[in-house]
């Protein structure tokens, strides 16, 4: 068939869904959108702010009032986009381990998600995209032409998020980064709105044991099949 117009690529917490799903749309010259990133830009303008992660009526508002813009590397320091936060960079900001800690928490809010939903599906429209997340086969575009289920062991993608750590000069203990990946996973998994959970027509790739250009031609070999 010839290439999808709209991809779809979710997985848990650290499976190389941003690395994956950038690459993917620099080979087919789509845009790239990483909807993890909206939400951990929410999760930070929360804790500049001094909101409480489980105040869900101020994050809703906080949802509708920030703006949220994602695009290509501006900088060569191994990003693979660009995020800003009311017209700040925030791309690494948005990768501390306070966010971390509360992301999954914001994004289960109903109207935090509503808001980021109703921004994704717009930019979606336009056709020609590649969209990562943890919900967009099943509820931001179910009807995405290719759905790809991203996906690795929780040790793989502890130690994955070590090294990615460790080549910006930060340094956490890999059983912790254990830890929180599965916390995350339970929470995402569990929550009652949008889980995590692959699309009945999703393909499953798994990535344990592969390099990053290994994942890439296996995600583009069933994205073009």
């Amino acid at each position: 068939m010839a290439t999808p117009r709209t991809v779809a690529i979710d997985g848990p917490a650290g499976a190389g869904k941003s690395t994956i799903g950038a690459l993917v749309a620099e080979r087919l010259g789509y845009l790239f959108l990483d909807t993890g990133a909206m939400y951990r830009a929410v999760a930070l303008a929360a804790l500049r702010r001094g909101i409480d992660p489980d105040d869900a009526e101020r994050l809703s508002a906080l949802a509708r009032q920030i703006r949220i813009a994602i695009g290509p590397p501006t900088v060569r320091d191994g990003r693979a986009y660009t995020v800003l936060l009311d017209g700040a960079d925030v791309t690494w900001a948005i990768r501390g381990e306070d966010v971390d800690r509360i992301v999954s928490q914001v994004a289960r809010i109903p109207k935090v998600r509503d808001a980021m939903v109703e921004q994704q599906r717009e930019i979606a429209k336009r056709g020609r995209i590649v969209m990562v997340g943890r919900d967009i086969g099943t509820v931001v575009l179910p009807a995405a032409e290719r759905k790809v289920f991203l996906t690795a062991s929780a040790a793989e993608r502890a130690r994955r998020r070590e090294e990615e750590l460790a080549a910006r000069g930060e340094r956490r203990s890999r059983q912790d980064l254990l830890t929180e990946i599965l916390r995350r996973d339970e929470l995402d998994s569990k929550r009652t709105v949008a889980p995590l959970r692959a699309a009945s027509d999703a393909i499953l790739v798994e990535t344990d044991g592969l390099s990053v250009g290994e994942a890439l031609d296996r995600v583009l070999q069933v994205t073009r099949s």
